[in-house]
């Protein structure tokens, strides 16, 4: 299916990124010489989206400054979240009316990877069937993604059914900060902040919840000391 809008989450704290965080929005933090937040945007340009929704809280003025400062696709529009920090689902339903009726991306400003031999960003597109699913999320393996270092998320079936991890398990999927979503979803949600998980759930107890293997390597940048790990992962993969 074609996909024109996406919603970029950039709004959160970064606060594992201190000391870095504290004069800037962690997706302006730069990774090989581009703030995180271009790596993202780019990628949704290269995927054909026209339009992008960035929300803002954290240092919302270099924000702003930042997306001021870009040309060509895609256009953005701001979602303001200075006053009330609504988290991820709740950024991505308050902007659900410049989103539109129609799925659409949603992906973490800070969130990047190696791609494989097709952008995974345009692979997701091609693949969310609105007839089967509610939600598609990018995910990656657990054990092979660089800087990551916790149990995973989902385990998926051979249709690529999502289910949540059990307990006390090291499951093989961990999300990888982006997806397709179906504005539905948010049908019935709080208007105060929450976590997309309570999406995720909500898909996945309809059995509507599904995942696509990311092709690359996914690099989970959440601190400092991350970056020069990504950044080494980056030049070996050009070199």
């Amino acid at each position: 299916m074609t996909i024109r809008k996406a919603m970029v989450l950039a709004a959160g704290m970064g606060t594992r990124m201190r000391p870095l965080t504290d004069t800037r929005p962690k997706p302006l933090v730069a990774v090989a010489g581009k703030p995180l937040v271009d790596h993202v945007l780019d990628r949704l340009a290269g995927a054909g989206i026209d339009e992008a929704v960035v929300n803002v809280h954290h240092h919302a003025d270099l924000m702003e400054a930042h997306l001021a400062t870009r040309s060509g696709a895609p256009r953005i529009r701001v979602s303001d979240e200075r006053t009330r920090l609504l988290e991820t689902g709740g950024g991505t339903r308050k902007a659900l009316d410049l989103l539109g009726d129609a799925p659409f991306v949603a992906i973490n400003a800070d969130t990047i990877w190696i791609e494989g031999v097709k952008p995974n960003i345009a692979r997701l597109i091609e693949q969310f069937d609105p007839e089967r699913m509610d939600a598609l999320l990018l995910v990656a393996a657990t054990a092979l993604s660089i800087g990551y270092s916790g149990f995973g998320d989902f385990t998926m079936d051979g249709e690529g059914r999502l289910s949540r991890r059990p307990e006390r398990v090291v499951s093989p999927f961990v999300y990888a900060g982006a997806g397709v979503f179906t504005p539905s979803l948010f049908d019935e949600t709080p208007q105060g902040p929450f976590s997309l998980n309570l999406i995720f759930d909500r898909a996945c107890e309809a059995g509507r919840l599904f995942g696509l293997r990311l092709e690359g390597v996914w690099m989970h940048v959440g601190t400092p000391e991350a970056i020069a790990e990504a950044e080494t992962a980056i030049k070996r993969s050009s070199d």
